[in-house]
């Protein structure tokens, strides 16, 4: 298992979000990626996850397919990655920025509207 430090973590975080392509990053709207630790009981359910499931990111928020003339002066979607599971996952640092992509494309690929079937066929599982 590797550790980095929380600054470490979230600096592969934010590489991940700038090496996106613009396509993507064009269409980001009104979304926030952000770092916690791991994720709470609550977050757990939310995503249909038993208790002592391993969980990696996690998307809150009304995806662009289902956004309507309604949709405005809202706080921002979050996409959530959680350091520790990637971590305990992973042997090596080269392997966690691995998996925070696959992670972080998986939860924009929420945020876009994608389910999860979608997301596996296009291997962000």
């Amino acid at each position: 298992m590797a550790r980095l430090s929380r600054a470490e973590f979230e600096k592969l975080v934010t590489q991940a979000v700038e090496s996106l392509p613009p396509r993507f990053l064009e269409r980001l709207e009104n979304v926030e990626v952000m770092v916690e630790s791991a994720p709470t009981r609550e977050d757990l359910e939310v995503a249909g996850i038993e208790p002592g499931g391993t969980l990696f990111g996690l998307y809150q928020g009304v995806p662009q397919t289902q956004r309507g003339t309604w949709y405005g002066s809202v706080l921002p979607d979050r996409i959530v990655i959680y350091q520790r599971p990637i971590e305990a996952a992973a042997r090596t640092r080269r392997e966690i920025r691995k998996e925070i992509r696959i992670t972080l494309m998986h939860e924009i690929g929420h945020h876009f509207g994608l389910g999860e079937d979608e997301l596996s066929e296009a291997g962000y599982e």
